[in-house]
């Protein structure tokens, strides 16, 4: 076979019709050498910094719940489910998944992202267009306000609300009116980085789930600039994987480099390390 392809190769060079179905195979790398390829693919932005969720812990994670949004305050994890109908806001405990307390929205509210500002709770919902606060202790609702467009998620970075709505556009608001005061759009390697899901502010960084697929952003709030991509997939067993839902749910575990992650109806939670790749 050898000596046949070399004199066809032969022939096809002589006729100049042989560069290419005669240039040399290159070999194939394993390893490390493919990980970088992959790793500076379309979806990965070339030379942007690609990490992994490194698994510390394997928590348990009630699979009934539609996750839409996960923080983590003064060792209490709170936790905000979607579906009209079934969307509620609750407080477990996080090493357990004993639930402490929990309230229901009504029927027809669909419960998206949710963050803690001091002893208060913010709870966005999707197409209602309808924030509440709610009493961090109680859960009990405070009070209501209005926003135009849909409400995806939704963190605190100390100072003011950071929200998404789906698009690639994060919007900046009051923590105590929740009146917006800005915004910036955000660029994965000079293209619009849309479906920014569930928040989480850590580090000077805004986190954000991509919905549909299993990537985290690590985001610049003040440039808008995808500053690392974050590979959370396999987290879930082949056998874990029938009636889940996506990958949604971030909270940075205080006082550490750590978070905890999870998806809709899964039946874990992940804490983990984002690490280089």
């Amino acid at each position: 076979m050898l000596l046949a392809r070399r004199v066809l190769c032969g022939v096809l060079l002589a006729l100049g019709t042989g560069l290419v179905a005669c240039a040399p195979q290159v070999p194939q790398h394993d390893g490390q050498q493919d990980r970088e390829q992959t790793d500076q693919g379309v979806g990965h932005a070339g030379s942007l910094p690609h990490l992994r969720a490194d698994v510390i812990h394997v928590l348990p994670h009630d699979r009934s719940s539609f996750t839409q949004g996960l923080e983590i305050a003064d060792g209490t994890l709170y936790e905000g489910t979607g579906l009209h109908g079934s969307s509620r806001l609750r407080a477990t405990d996080l090493a357990t998944g004993e639930v402490r307390r929990e309230v229901r929205l009504p029927a027809d509210l669909f419960g998206e992202g949710i963050t803690v500002t001091g002893d208060r709770i913010w709870q966005l919902t999707w197409q209602e267009g309808v924030a509440i606060e709610r009493d961090r202790q109680t859960l009990a609702e405070l009070r209501r306000v209005e926003y135009s467009g849909e409400g995806w998620g939704l963190c605190f970075d100390g100072s003011r609300l950071v929200m998404s709505d789906g698009s690639d556009r994060l919007t900046f608001r009051d923590p105590v009116t929740f009146e917006p005061v800005g915004g910036v759009d955000v660029r994965l390697a000079g293209v619009p980085a849309e479906e920014l899901n569930e928040l989480e502010c850590a580090g000077g960084h805004v986190w954000a789930n991509v919905w549909g697929s299993e990537d985290i952003l690590r985001i610049d709030p003040a440039s808008g600039q995808v500053t690392a991509v974050v590979d959370a997939s396999g987290l879930l067993a082949p056998r874990d994987r029938a009636g889940t839902d996506v990958l949604n749910g971030i909270a940075a575990v205080p006082g550490t480099d750590e978070f905890v992650i999870t998806g809709k109806n899964w039946p874990s939670m992940f804490r983990v390390r984002f690490d280089p790749a």
